[in-house]
């Protein structure tokens, strides 16, 4: 039997298991098991890869930090708005895997992958001539070395390592590797555009404060899961920063704005809708702009809830009907809750967290009922009954 033999057999086994398992003879159960766990990791995360005969997959860590199809799609879409044209050059100085790259390596005339890892690189030069890619150039080089020595370019990308050296996640700029606060002068030197990609959990306007290049803000979200902050840099003089936030779903909806700190409108009582930002929103920090944008109102300045008396029907994130709301003296939440007994529990700006709150309504989780615990304009405490549209 031949390592690939194996593979296929064993596609859809437990890895941990079949590690324990007698391994047949002739067999690099270490390559076969690689193999089988990024193929399964791929079927979720990089589909049109998962079926691709002859691709090797990575170690485990690298699949874990490896960007998903559906972010690398955005990110091609990116660079084609932000260069629609003359796209001779570009390089990746942190490649990893490779999904970026490869996305991105497709729009231009030449691509540099630059990665520290040999055994990526390796797998790199495998993979590019398997998807297509005869103009990519693989570099076996740190970042910092291959800045030293490199040309000019029309696009860097770049994925800072956001673990340490005992493998621990990081989150703030200045932790990550390479370091992009001291070489973005550099960098702007040798590309008119930089994209950077980091932590969902990035500060953002720490970020901000520490690179003033950065003219567009992108926060990316999968199925209302905030994935990814992408921060692009370029040369010119920007009046202010732009933020696109998008959650890519079954109907993609992406919000922008070039304001962030704006003056929302606060209304005294709910109305007869109420709006939940997506997480991409949220994590922006553009809720306030809404208001004007789609002429909502905010029950609490600090709530992130938004009512309206009309329904909006593309608003960014989840829309219900107010069913009744009432304050949270024990007659009124008794009338609110009469034969309900299941809920979607829902706090903001609210002082207790979602278990307490649940334990004292006794209510189990589910159903089509969705309960939003908060404050309102007054600063009392408000218990909404919703249902989802």
């Amino acid at each position: 039997m031949t390592n690939e033999e194996f593979i296929a057999q064993n596609r859809q086994a437990d890895v941990h298991r079949l590690a324990l398992s007698k391994t047949p003879e002739g067999i690099d159960i270490h390559f076969c098991l690689q193999q089988i766990a990024g193929m399964q990791a791929a079927e979720r995360k990089l589909p049109s890869w998962a079926n691709r005969e002859g691709i090797i997959f990575p170690p485990k860590i690298s699949m874990e930090q490896c960007s998903s199809e559906k972010t690398a799609l955005y990110k091609q879409q990116l660079v084609e708005r932000l260069l629609p044209e003359n796209r001779h050059n570009m390089a990746d100085l942190t490649g990893g895997f490779g999904i970026d790259f490869s996305y991105l390596a497709q729009l231009f005339d030449e691509a540099d992958y630059v990665e520290r890892n040999e055994q990526l690189c390796e797998i790199a030069r495998h993979n590019f001539g398997i998807l297509g890619l005869p103009k990519a150039t693989v570099h076996n080089k740190t970042c910092e070395d291959f800045i030293d020595e490199m040309g000019n370019y029309c696009l860097i990308y770049l994925d800072p390592s956001r673990r340490d050296e005992a493998g621990r996640k990081l989150v703030a700029l200045n932790d990550c590797s390479p370091d992009m606060e001291a070489l973005q002068d550099k960098l702007l030197d040798h590309a008119p555009i930089i994209i950077v990609k980091l932590s969902p959990m990035l500060d953002i306007p720490d970020a901000l404060r520490r690179l003033p290049h950065v003219c567009e803000v992108h926060v990316v979200s999968v199925d209302g899961e905030c994935k990814e902050v992408l921060l692009v840099l370029c040369h010119k003089e920007k009046e202010s920063v732009h933020y696109f936030s998008t959650n890519i779903a079954a109907q993609t909806q992406t919000f922008y704005t070039k304001t962030r700190e704006a003056e929302p409108a606060i209304a005294s009582l709910p109305e007869q809708y109420l709006y939940e930002p997506n997480a991409s929103i949220l994590k922006a920090g553009i809720q306030d702009a809404l208001c004007q944008a789609y002429d909502i109102r905010k029950l609490h300045p600090f709530s992130h809830l938004f009512v309206s008396s009309h329904f909006i029907e593309d608003f960014p994130g989840r829309s219900f009907i107010i069913e009744d709301y009432c304050g949270f003296s024990k007659k009124d939440i008794k009338r609110l809750l009469t034969g309900i007994d299941q809920c979607n529990l829902t706090i903001r700006n609210f002082p207790t967290s979602v278990a307490e709150l649940r334990k004292r309504l006794k209510l189990r989780e589910g159903g089509s009922c969705y309960l939003f615990a908060t404050t309102l304009s007054d600063g009392s405490h408000a218990l909404l009954r919703c249902r989802q549209l």
